[in-house]
């Protein structure tokens, strides 16, 4: 059976940083693509980064670039994302998940991901 867990939400102010991790069971992060969603209340789930199975690839939203940064431990199994100089408008459920795909043209889109974590909250206060 396959877990994605994710962890590290919280409260942080706007500038600041803050890392969220997920940690997979029944899976090998290696041998899939991961990717980093977002989800508020009203809107569609947003897509926010993605590293690709091969590890050569990593695409990231052009309202994150330079902001964010997505790592994989395989040792640990774990995908870790590193948001810096966070904005009220990154406030949002975060959420990882797994792809068996490979392209950045298909990573964008939630529905070619198999497997999904229950997300963590991210707050940025203003």
């Amino acid at each position: 059976q396959v877990q994605l867990v994710e962890s590290g939400g919280g409260l942080v102010q706007a500038g600041g940083s803050l890392s969220v991790s997920c940690a997979a069971s029944g899976l090998t992060v290696s041998s899939y693509s991961m990717g980093w969603f977002r989800h508020t209340p009203g809107k569609e789930r947003e897509f926010v980064v993605a590293i690709a199975w091969s590890g050569a690839g990593r695409y990231y939203h052009d309202s994150v670039k330079g902001r964010f940064t997505i790592s994989r431990d395989n040792a640990k199994n774990t995908i870790a994302l590193q948001m810096t100089s966070l904005k009220p408008e990154d406030t949002a459920v975060y959420y990882c998940a797994a792809s068996t795909l490979g392209s950045n043209i298909f990573l964008k889109y939630p529905a070619n991901y198999a497997y999904w974590g229950q997300g963590t909250q991210v707050t940025v206060s203003s």
